[in-house]
């Protein structure tokens, strides 16, 4: 078990522990070193004060008081010390003189009644929640002198400790604020990010914060302008070598429109075709669908579709499992994400009997798993297949080997949604296809 497990693992979580731990041990330190000692000697100081006091109007009766004695000792109490005396003639204390202390105040009192005061005495603090009886056991009677509460119990103490934790709270209240200024930027830089990495928009982000965030954010935007000044350059070079492709193949078409037909020029039209569908494949590929517009979309939808229409037109065997999970609509680029799950389920059309998709939610992920029951692929072949160019399939006929970039086209698609393919092999013996996409 290490430090580390028990660190907050967010930078807001973490740089309020910087503020908070500290406070923190500076309150410990100061309740318990400086208060502890105020408290320690303010109380015994005044425990002393009035065991004093007690013990000097004790010291100046009669053991014997009679009712002159009482009258004077009643008018020195209440005129020097405040205190009210009643005197209970023929009274005896209660066997059990001391009784039992419940707090460090009252101890010490007892402490030092029991040091300054001759008579046999018994300490009340319970009858009454504002007064200290305190009875003295006369020869002829019980003297109870009542003394105030606050003579003994500080209320300075329950003002430390509001001031104290009154102050932290609003220190802590005021940095909270602060912290959550600084750490905003970092949010919003984070989420532009991660919004870039999932192929979204983020025209909302601008520069704020500390200079170090604002030279990160400054970082952030030249990249994403270097990464999208490098797609829009790479559309538009492929849109002109289509073009420059393209004229050639339309002059030779018309060139073999104006020829008698035989087996050459049959064989020269079906190699144009060929050359045509090579040609859309890598412009396909090279181009992807990156200035299509992110919209929300229910995936189960767009997979349920797909699942029907293959059953329909290729009278294939596919079926969707039903989704337990409630999947929320993210942002998806429509005609990317269909084109990417058609040539999953176009391979498994050409390559097995049966095939079944199911859709489920894990964490913050989207997980949609295609098994076939085809003759699958090797494993030590299954990168090659997602690797553009490359067909497993050995012979040289295009109808069945394709151009090698089914996969690669489907795989640049999940990632441009910053998701994820991999192969593995399915329950029903031949190909699993998994994608996962970020919601």
């Amino acid at each position: 078990m290490q430090l580390r497990e028990f660190l907050p693992k967010t930078l807001f979580g973490r740089m309020l522990s910087i503020i908070l731990v500290p406070m923190i041990f500076v309150q410990v330190i100061t309740v318990f070193i400086f208060y502890e000692r105020h408290w320690d000697t303010v109380t015994r100081h005044m425990a002393q004060n009035l065991a004093g006091e007690v013990a000097l109007l004790a010291d100046s009766i009669n053991p014997h008081p009679n009712e002159a004695d009482i009258e004077d000792i009643t008018a020195k109490g209440w005129q020097y010390f405040n205190f009210p005396i009643q005197f209970q003639k023929d009274s005896l204390l209660p066997t059990n003189l001391a009784g039992a202390s419940e707090t460090y105040a009252e101890t010490m009192l007892r402490r030092e009644l029991k040091r300054q005061v001759k008579q046999p005495w018994r300490l009340d603090t319970r009858s009454d929640p504002n007064l200290i009886l305190i009875d003295l056991q006369m020869k002829n009677g019980v003297l109870r002198i009542y003394a105030g509460r606050k003579r003994i119990f500080s209320s300075t103490s329950w003002t430390f400790i509001g001031w104290t934790v009154g102050s932290s709270i609003i220190l802590f209240a005021i940095a909270l604020l602060f912290l959550r200024g600084q750490v905003r930027p970092i949010h919003r830089l984070a989420n532009a990010a991660r919004q870039l990495g999932l192929g979204r928009t983020s025209p909302d982000y601008r520069l704020e914060g500390a200079r170090e965030v604002r030279l990160a954010g400054r970082a952030f935007q030249a990249m994403r302008y270097r990464i999208m000044r490098q797609l829009n350059e790479r559309t538009e070079m492929l849109a002109g070598v289509s073009h420059d492709l393209r004229t050639p193949l339309t002059r030779i078409r018309l060139q073999l429109a104006l020829m008698k037909e035989n087996a050459d020029t049959k064989a020269i039209s079906n190699d144009i075709i060929e050359l045509e569908e090579m040609i859309d494949g890598y412009i396909a590929f090279a181009a992807g669908e990156g200035d299509e517009t992110p919209q929300d979309m229910a995936i189960e939808v767009v997979v349920k579709r797909l699942v029907s229409q293959a059953r329909k037109s290729h009278k294939f065997d596919i079926n969707l499992s039903p989704v337990k999970d409630e999947i929320p609509a993210f942002p998806m680029r429509r005609n990317a994400i269909q084109r990417a799950f058609s040539n999953i389920i176009s391979n498994a059309i050409r390559y097995s009997s049966k095939t079944i998709v199911r859709i489920q939610m894990r964490n913050d992920e989207v997980i949609v798993t295609f098994d076939d029951d085809g003759a699958g692929i090797p494993e030590e072949r299954r990168a090659d297949a997602i690797r553009p160019f490359i067909r497993l399939e050995e012979s040289r006929n295009r109808r069945t080997g394709g151009t090698g970039l089914g996969l690669s086209i489907t795989s640049d698609i999940i990632l441009s949604h910053g998701g994820e393919l991999t192969l593995g092999d399915s329950p029903l013996g031949g190909l699993r296809v998994l994608v996962k996409l970020p919601i």
